[in-house]
């Protein structure tokens, strides 16, 4: 059986629907946010996939700590845009009224009907984590290069009065 997962994230608490390749929901949940929320997803996954990892994954971001823990270990993810969302949403009622279980499930069926329209984010590589995520003395070199322009333009606007 192939499935599919959607996750609407918000600050407070993801809400993540498993749908089956008819439509079907088989599963919906509202895990939290932080540490906790990748093993809570891989345990909803594992109770209906002998291989959670080969499940696709749609979210309407792709900066987010549970997207880069998804990337990293293997899983293909789909960033959906909200618009996009959106749309996806009218087909399915009337109202197109936002609800954060139903984006949810919303999402679990753009990947289940329209996969192949859509790109999955790239894997994240340990290069490609030392990228996203640069070493403390880059950071700080950065910080003085951005004070020390700053501090160019206050010299240049007072200098130049007119």
């Amino acid at each position: 059986m192939s499935i599919t997962c959607g996750i609407d994230w918000a600050e407070a608490h993801h809400d993540v629907a498993v749908s089956d390749e008819h439509g079907r929901i088989l599963a919906r949940r509202r895990i939290a946010t932080g540490l906790d929320c990748y093993s809570e997803l891989l345990a909803l996954l594992a109770e209906h996939s002998d291989d959670p990892t080969a499940v696709p994954v749609a979210i309407e971001t792709d900066k987010n700590l549970l997207v880069t823990a998804l990337q990293h270990s293997g899983f293909d993810v789909y960033a959906i845009n909200p618009r996009a969302v959106a749309r996806y949403r009218e087909r399915h009622g009337q109202t197109g009224k936002k609800s954060d279980p139903g984006d949810a499930a919303v999402l679990a069926g753009v990947l289940r009907t329209d996969r192949h329209v859509h790109r999955p984010l790239p894997p994240i590589t340990d290069g490609a984590l030392g990228i996203k995520q640069p070493p403390a003395s880059t950071r700080k070199r950065s910080a003085h290069c951005t004070r020390q322009s700053a501090s160019n333009s206050s010299e240049h606007a007072i200098t130049h009065v007119r």
